[in-house]
């Protein structure tokens, strides 16, 4: 069994050519590019005929695809199996997500929404079919009141909190 090597220092760079990453992991050229034939989201190419660039995460992988094979004795169809089983993600039938938000989120949001509407109505029908009118709470008097369209409401609630916060600073 070959020995394990010492953790390889990568530099701290965005890219490397294919010669660096060679450099870098001991491999040979030819096999760093039979190892490109069998992971092609290895390496990125700039343009159609530039030489292929490889980004860190790359030389990472270069890494752990040759302890893989070398130490774990894998091939190298047997270590992209690997690696795309270590990067899956969670199986998206994982009932940890329903219940966490419940199995109905949807509806109850729907029920949610209509209650709001309801709501937004009846303020509108309290207030004879005018638009429903916001006040400062600073200023209560009905002269400083002034009529905000119900699509506005939200954003001038935004405003008068941020007003109030600054006021209090």
């Amino acid at each position: 069994m070959p020995e394990v090597a010492s953790p390889v220092e990568i530099p701290k760079r965005a890219l490397f050519k294919a010669a660096e990453v060679c450099d870098l992991v001991k491999v040979q050229p030819y096999v760093l590019r039979s190892w490109e034939a069998e992971f092609p989201e290895l390496g990125v190419s700039k343009t159609a005929g530039a030489p292929r660039v490889y980004r860190r995460v790359d030389v990472e992988q270069v890494l752990r695809i040759k302890h893989l094979l070398l130490v774990d004795g894998l091939t190298l169809a047997g270590a992209r199996r690997r690696l795309e089983e270590e990067t899956a993600p969670v199986a998206p039938d994982e009932p940890v997500i329903d219940e966490l938000i419940g199995q109905n989120a949807r509806e109850r949001l729907t029920a949610v929404k209509r209650g709001l509407q309801s709501i937004l109505d009846l303020l509108a029908h309290v207030n004879g079919g005018e638009e429903f009118r916001l006040a400062s709470p600073a200023s209560p008097t009905p002269s400083r009141a002034r009529s905000i369209p119900a699509s506005r409401a939200k954003a001038a609630r935004g405003k008068m909190a941020r007003t109030a916060r600054r006021s209090s600073r």
